[in-house]
């Protein structure tokens, strides 16, 4: 698994499903450099179970994100018909209908593959043939990238583990935290608490007030 924490994010372009319900043929991160922060993430595939609580939840936080100036981006490996399709199905029928930020289509399996988020991969078998060994989708990764392009944080879990929006959105606060104020974020830090210098003497007064 490649740590792709300090290095800019690869890039693509991509279909995308955008607003809900409109295609877009050549969607691209680039968009977003220089102007917002992005949270890109991967879900396995439309349709599935885990992933519309997911998908749900980051629209449910998106103004949250807004706030902060970050634009939310997810991924998967199916067509974006699938995703267009997905998006005009109510929750109740396991669709996620009212999600708007953007869904791009990664089809050919190349975007996850360059995130490393790929759950296999292709091989020659014994014939000659290629086949995909383990599971041909991405796991659950997550990547959030500064206005620079720049990945400063990534979470990748495996598929039956949903993640905590809450806790993306507390990494978002602790980066912005840091590139405004140069202090440090201690464990557990949340927005308006006391953070440290990188000094020992700081390490031990914040320690000494716990």
């Amino acid at each position: 698994m490649a740590v792709l924490v300090g290095k800019k994010a690869p890039t693509f372009t991509a279909k995308a499903v955008v607003n809900g319900g409109d295609f877009e043929n050549n969607f691209s991160l680039e968009q977003y450099i220089g102007k917002e922060y992005v949270v890109f993430f991967f879900y396995p595939a439309d349709f599935t179970f885990v992933c519309p609580t997911e998908l749900l939840a980051f629209q449910d936080k998106i103004k949250e994100f807004k706030s902060r100036n970050v634009a939310v981006v997810g991924c998967s490996v199916d067509s974006h018909f699938s995703h267009w399709k997905w998006l005009q199905t109510d929750p109740k029928d396991g669709g996620i209908k009212g999600v708007k930020y953007p869904i791009v289509s990664d089809l050919s399996k190349t975007i996850a593959e360059n995130w490393d988020v790929l759950a296999g991969n292709y091989e020659y078998s014994e014939e000659g043939e290629i086949v995909f060994n383990g599971n041909p989708m991405a796991y659950r990764g997550l990547f959030l990238i500064d206005k620079n392009g720049v990945v400063r944080h990534q979470v990748v879990n495996d598929m039956p583990l949903g993640r905590s929006i809450t806790e993306t959105l507390r990494m978002v606060d602790a980066l912005q935290f840091f590139e405004e104020n140069g202090e440090v974020c201690p464990a557990d830090w949340h927005k308006g608490e006391k953070a440290m210098k990188e000094t020992q003497q700081s390490v031990a007064e914040y320690l000494s007030k716990k």
